[in-house]
């Protein structure tokens, strides 16, 4: 079962054709922040993928997760809003 869905998705737009994807819960998030991730290793970066994946365990609220991926998205400049 996935853990740390959130209260409402995250559009980020991925890859070099800018597709959007709508992010739904920490796992998700926790595989796009180890995957190809413009700024990875910032401070941002990996605030998000220390919350999300507490919030897969079950040890933060999913949407204290979901905040942080939002930061380190729009660091990286693909959050679309």
């Amino acid at each position: 079962m996935i853990q740390g869905w959130f209260s409402k998705p995250v559009e980020v737009a991925v890859g070099v054709s800018g597709s959007i994807r709508h992010i739904s819960n920490a796992e998700q998030a926790v595989e796009l922040l180890t995957g190809q991730w413009r700024d990875a290793g910032s401070a941002p970066h990996g605030a998000a993928l220390r919350a999300c994946r507490r919030a897969i365990r079950g040890d933060v609220a999913a949407d204290n997760a979901r905040e942080a991926f939002v930061i380190a998205a729009r660091e990286a400049h693909v959050l679309v809003e």
